[in-house]
């Protein structure tokens, strides 16, 4: 039976009514019309759903709305903006470290999140951040300088 929940999504509060266990994912996209976040395997696999869960990079296809109340949502769009790209966005589009731009959003975020507690992470910190994010374009050595080089600003 579907519940009422008050989401903090990006700064605003926002009111859904959904069954608990439908995954974020959904929210977001659906009900929120927020589609930076992308749906990939659905399994928690491959990263392009993720999104940040007070500041913690999580997947939000694995992630069920019950578990979300009381929390902060921060999606690609609330990162920045086309007016004002975060730092990051800024990298990536400079170093066209995006082929396709259907993983990058959850690259960016898990980036953003390795960034928030390390501003500068090494080469392999980068690696590890971003262990759990699936790209078939091969561009993973701009995404990396990407990366690096938003660091260094």
């Amino acid at each position: 039976m579907p519940e009422r929940y008050t989401l903090r999504v990006n700064g605003r509060e926002h009111a859904v009514e959904a069954e608990p266990g439908t995954p974020l994912l959904y929210i977001l996209r659906n009900d929120l019309k927020l589609k930076g976040v992308r749906a990939g395997c659905a399994a928690g696999h491959c990263g392009a759903c993720t999104v940040l869960l007070d500041g913690r990079p999580v997947q939000s296809c694995d992630l069920p709305l019950a578990a979300v109340p009381g929390h902060e949502v921060t999606t690609i769009e609330g990162l920045g903006s086309p007016a004002q790209p975060h730092p990051l966005q800024k990298a990536f589009i400079t170093g066209q470290a995006a082929q396709c731009g259907y993983c990058v959003n959850g690259i960016v975020m898990s980036a953003a999140a390795l960034l928030a507690r390390n501003p500068s992470p090494s080469k392999s910190e980068i690696a590890v951040a971003l262990d759990r994010h699936l790209c078939r374009c091969g561009t993973h050595t701009r995404i990396l300088h990407a990366i690096v080089r938003a660091a260094a600003k």
